[in-house]
This record gives C-alpha cells, sequence and structure tokens, in this order.
C-alpha cells in the first residue's frame, strides 16, 4: 500500500488555495479593501476580552444570540420576518456548503452545478462522497433554463448549488430562474442552494433570493461576513432557510463548531453594519468604473453585480497575469480559458491595475483574442 493510505480520489490532488504573495496591490481574492474603524475594532476586542473569561467553559453549541442577529439583519436586505431558527452559521460559507453536502448529499447522491461556477463546489462534493455533475452556462453567462431542465430531469440531483452573484462571472440570477429551479428540485426532493456570498454588491433593482423563501421549503440562501462587512479573517458564515432544513443540519456540525471568539467577534461586527457596509456603495461605484474602462479598452467584462471583474479574452491569460503581478498587482487567473478575474480595491489599487494592465498589453500585446466558441 502506498503510504500515507489516502483515499484513492485524493492522490495527487492539489490543495485549493489562491496564490498568498507579498505583493503592493493584492486583486485575487475579492476580500473587502476597507477594514473596520477603529470604534469597530474596540468593540470586538471587548467583546473577545469578555469572551475570554469564561474559554474554560464550551461555548454556546446553538449561537442564539448570533443566529439572532444575523436574522435581524437579514431583514434589513431581503429577508421577510426570518427568525433564529431559520438562520444557521459555521466557519465560514465553505462549512456551511460542507455541511449542506454532508446532510443533503452522500453516496449514492448528485449535487449539480452550472459551468462556470465557485471551483470549491466540486469539492465540497467530493469530500462528502456526492457524485458531481457539471452542466453550463450559456457564452455570455446567462443562465440556460431549459438546459438546466433537462440536466436536473436527468440526474434529479438531492442538491443543486448556485452562486448569484455567480462567482466568478459576477452573473445574478433573476427571480423566476430560482423560483423555476426550486419547483423542479422539489420534484424528487432535493435542495436548491443559492449562494448570495456577494449579494450586497449587486446592483440596485437586482432581488435577492431571500425575497423567495416563504414561497419554496427546499430553498437555501447562504450568505457570508467574509466580504461585504470586512470579516474574512474572523471565518463567518450562515444561510436562511426552513426550520426543518436547519435542524437537519445539527445532525452533521461538529460539536461546539463556532467558538465562543468567533461568535462574539461577529455579533460585535454585526451592531457596526451601516458603518461596515457604507463602503459597499464605493466599492460598487468602483466596479462600475473598472468595467467602464475595461470596455474602453476594448476588453470583453462579465455584467458584475459582485465586488469583481471577470474579463479578457487573451490567447495567453497567464502571460497577462504573469505581466501584472511583475508590476505589483496580484489578480486571478480561473474561470473559463482566456478570462482573467480582478477584485475591486480602492481606487488608489484599480489605478495601479489599469497602470499596470497597460504597461504589460503594451510591452507584449497578444497576437490574438479567444474566439467566442472559445469561451466555454
Amino acid at each position: 500500500m502506498t503510504w500515507p493510505p489516502l483515499r484513492d480520489e485524493l492522490r495527487g490532488v492539489e490543495p485549493y488555495g489562491a496564490p498568498q504573495l507579498d505583493v503592493p496591490v493584492q486583486l485575487n481574492v475579492n476580500e473587502n479593501p476597507y477594514g473596520p474603524s477603529a470604534a469597530c475594532i474596540a468593540d470586538i476586542a471587548t467583546a473577545v476580552a469578555e469572551a475570554s473569561a469564561s474559554l474554560n467553559r464550551y461555548p454556546d453549541r446553538e449561537f442564539t444570540e448570533l443566529r439572532t442577529g444575523l436574522a435581524a439583519y437579514l431583514n434589513t436586505d431581503g429577508g421577510n420576518d426570518l427568525t433564529a431558527d431559520q438562520v444557521w452559521a459555521a466557519n465560514g460559507s465553505n462549512e456551511v456548503m460542507l455541511q449542506l453536502l454532508q446532510a443533503f448529499g452522500g453516496p449514492g447522491r448528485v449535487a449539480v452545478s452550472f459551468a462556470p461556477t465557485y471551483s470549491m463546489y466540486p469539492e465540497y462534493a467530493r469530500d462528502s462522497m456526492t457524485g458531481w455533475i457539471a452542466g453550463r452556462r450559456r457564452e455570455d453567462f446567462s443562465f440556460d433554463l431549459d438546459h438546466a431542465r433537462d440536466l436536473l430531469a436527468e440526474h434529479r440531483p438531492s442538491v443543486v448549488l448556485l452562486p448569484s452573484p455567480n462567482n466568478p462571472t459576477g452573473t445574478a440570477l433573476p427571480h423566476d430562474v430560482i423560483g423555476t429551479l426550486a419547483t423542479l428540485c422539489a420534484e424528487h426532493d432535493g435542495v436548491l442552494v443559492i449562494d448570495e456570498a456577494y449579494a450586497e454588491f449587486r446592483r440596485s433593482g437586482t432581488p435577492s433570493a431571500l425575497e423567495l423563501l416563504g414561497e419554496h421549503r427546499n430553498l437555501v440562501v447562504t450568505r457570508t461576513m467574509s466580504k461585504a462587512f470586512a470579516l474574512a479573517g474572523a471565518r463567518l458564515g450562515y444561510l436562511a432557510a426552513s426550520t426543518e432544513l436547519c435542524d437537519a443540519l445539527r445532525v452533521v456540525r461538529l460539536p461546539y463548531h463556532l467558538s465562543a471568539v468567533t461568535q462574539a467577534t461577529a455579533s460585535a461586527a454585526l451592531r457596526h453594519a451601516p458603518e461596515l457596509l457604507g463602503n459597499v456603495a464605493l466599492l460598487r461605484e468602483e466596479r462600475d468604473r473598472t468595467v467602464a474602462w475595461l470596455r474602453e479598452q476594448g476588453h470583453q467584462v462579465a455584467d458584475s453585480d459582485a465586488n469583481f471583474a471577470l474579463f479578457g479574452t487573451f490567447a495567453d491569460r497567464h502571460a497577462v497575469w504573469q505581466g501584472l503581478l511583475d508590476r505589483g498587482v496580484l489578480i486571478r487567473e480561473t474561470g473559463p480559458e482566456g478570462w482573467l478575474r480582478v477584485s475591486i480595491g480602492t481606487p488608489e489599487e484599480m489605478s495601479a491595475f489599469r497602470g499596470a494592465l497597460t504597461a504589460t498589453l503594451e510591452a507584449a500585446p497578444p497576437t490574438e483574442t479567444m474566439a467566442n466558441e472559445e469561451r466555454a
């Protein structure tokens, strides 16, 4: 036997992770560039200090105070009278997604998404021993409902995972698509998960799937405090769903999975929600300026409701990525072949990005761009 005795399907697999490089401008993992204020930091420090006095005891296993705070926040951003028992949380939305696959996926069951989609989804499926099927989107990254209907009828998935806004494209799903998918999933007792990690960045008039929770008992809407709340280092993801679905996750969660420090940090941040979310408008404006500039330069750019922009297309996208890195700007080489993704940073960071991209393309202009039919 080969040592270590790793599962066969895990042999040779590289761990997930975007490059963490010490460069002046880091625009590759969709972080919020604006950190919390001194007042918020002080509140978090006080809350953590208070929690530390009882660290000899296990934390609140049901994290009731935090769930109550999360429900109250969601009711200001699309939720309708959500209560604490309709909210669940874990260490980042990654753990939330894994728990969903552990509870509703598993051997003999199938999970489905539609590419391009978040690259971690198939890993959640693999780790929970759930079958994985990837459908496709249209060339403009919009959702192909007819294709989805056929795929769901063929595979009858127990879980469908869909980001909205989509990662890596930034494309949001309309309500009629979400409602139709929820109904199709219900026909074979499947759960529809709408991953709204970037929902706070959506453009005016783009609704949240939270509005549909009362109509579909099999609908789950996930969120995170890593992006709009500028709390990536705290690792707090959460979801809203029916009480029955939330209760089911208790079966697979690890004991006391949310530490007292995490609960205190997240609850304190929620008390500063207006301040933390105040920077979202700035990032939306900077995103729209970035998209407009990229298009003025002749690049294709996917419409974005998130805090990033997917742009291209390049015959050798790695060379462009490397050229930016050589000039001190780190972005993400992800998505369909030929495309690159840039997170939205401060005005100064985006100015550096524009200058680096211009210099890179002037120094070694690509000989060709990808043809439309090669994008997907």
